[in-house]
């Protein structure tokens, strides 16, 4: 039985204050039903949150019966089991030369205890000349004021520009827009690859920390997936000038790309890498820094302390919820319908906008994919900013009982929109059916909103 609560006006400050959002009352596998009993599908798992959907009976005992026996105990007094265990799983899963790993509460907390770990890593080997962090224009890397700074997505910087700490970038691996005609992928992807080393060179590599990325970008730039062989340069050129390489999987991560790591199909590993968002699925929230025994030793066996922590880290019901949640998808083999629901989605997506004269590009791996939005799919001219179509299919999805994850400024922070799709891994045919269907009339809707298209 749906009960509908009485409107009121909200005292939370919401993300747009104004907006009128209906009220989540219920989850139902893939969907998300309000407190009027509509049923949304949700297609981007919020922001490629929600794995496991929002009804999955394990993840919610564990929740369950770890409350029933201890929530919460701090770190600087105790350890628990299901962190311990946690930790295990992730360290015996996770590429070659990750063997440690940091709980934390969330991705942007997982990202600033990476950058400040780097760093200390440098001034416990005497080396306090090292300031600088290199990352990509179009990323994102969270919103706490250090991650901020290394981000590439210039909407948010803007306004906290004055303090924020100086940070280089380069370009993204953007083959859409940036590989020439007359160049291969592997070219293209050396020579984008090839401005890092150029970037060091020229700030000196004694100056230089690490480089930040994300194996595949998200939100900001809708699912740049790279091409072949750019990881690998990046990887070399890191190892050559002596310099860290931090990967942030918080959002392709943790299964999402149709590998536990989307950096494994790159065939690289990282110094530090970070997770969150399919870490625990949304039922609790969670992050986590993987680290290499390099770094750990060269802190336990210096200062013997890592200048940094929060209160909530390694939290134990947290950490149950997390454990449940990656237990259920290895169980049940989920990876694997990852790869064939995402199969299925590419080809669902390619046949429906594969020749529709606003879809420029449509990439992904895995159950995670980008629509990027033109005016003319020929030239790639991006459609005029100031019609916010990214908004319009957000509205439309919305009614049509879908959830995505448009956005807008794709190609500089300005101009260009795409839509980013992260559905559950438990998703089927008829899921990805309903999924494109609704999307398609979202879009046609939101274009003759717009002034564009046909009624």
């Amino acid at each position: 039985m749906v009960v509908v609560v009485p409107s009121k006006k909200s005292r939370i400050l919401h993300r747009q204050p104004n907006a009128e959002l209906p009220m989540a009352f219920m989850g139902d596998g893939p969907y998300i039903i309000d407190d009027n009993g509509k049923r949304y599908i949700d297609a981007s798992g919020g922001a490629a949150v929600s794995c496991l959907g929002h009804s999955n009976t394990r993840v919610r005992q564990a929740i369950k019966d770890q409350v029933d026996n201890i929530a919460f105990a701090h770190t600087s007094f105790f350890t628990s089991k299901p962190a311990e265990d946690l930790a295990d799983f992730l360290v015996e899963h996770s590429p070659q030369g990750l063997d440690y790993a940091y709980l934390v509460s969330g991705g942007s907390e997982a990202v600033e205890s990476a950058l400040k770990l780097a760093r200390q890593y440098f001034i416990e080997l005497g080396q306090d000349s090292r300031k600088y962090f290199i990352a990509r224009r179009q990323s994102y890397h969270g919103n706490t004021l250090g991650a901020l700074a290394v981000g590439g997505n210039l909407w948010r910087k803007q306004q906290f520009a004055p303090i924020l700490v100086d940070t280089e970038h380069v370009s993204p691996c953007y083959a859409y827009r940036d590989q020439k005609s007359d160049e291969s992928e592997l070219d293209y992807g050396l020579r984008i690859a090839n401005e890092l080393e150029q970037r060091i060179e020229s700030l000196g590599a004694k100056n230089v920390i690490a480089f930040v990325a994300e194996p595949i970008v998200g939100a900001t730039s809708g699912v740049l997936t790279p091409v072949p062989g750019y990881f690998k340069r990046i990887r070399e050129i890191c190892d050559q000038h002596g310099i860290l390489l931090i990967l942030d999987e918080v959002m392709c991560g943790m299964g999402r790309t149709g590998s536990l790591f989307a950096c494994e199909q790159e065939q690289v590993s990282a110094d530090i890498l970070c997770v969150a968002k399919g870490l625990g699925a949304g039922y609790q929230a969670i992050g986590a820094m993987l680290l290499s025994d390099k770094i750990y030793n060269t802190i336990t066996d210096g200062s013997g302390f890592f200048q940094h922590g929060h209160t909530y880290q390694a939290h134990a019901t947290a950490c149950a919820a997390a454990l449940a949640v990656q237990q259920e998808i290895q169980d049940n083999n989920l990876i694997d319908n990852v790869q064939n629901m995402g199969l299925k989605l590419q080809s669902a997506l390619l046949s429906q906008f594969g020749n529709h004269p606003n879809i420029g590009d449509i990439r992904g791996r895995g159950l995670f994919w980008g629509i990027e939005l033109v005016a003319d799919r020929v030239t790639k001219k991006p459609l005029d900013p100031k019609l916010k179509v990214h908004s319009a299919i957000k509205t439309a999805a919305m009614n049509e009982g879908l959830i995505c994850y448009p956005g807008g400024g794709t190609i500089d922070g300005k101009q260009g929109n795409h839509i980013l799709l992260a559905p559950p891994f438990i998703i089927n045919e008829k899921h990805v059916t309903e999924i494109v269907d609704k999307l398609a009339r979202a879009i046609d809707t939101a274009l003759v909103n717009c002034g564009l298209g046909n009624d």
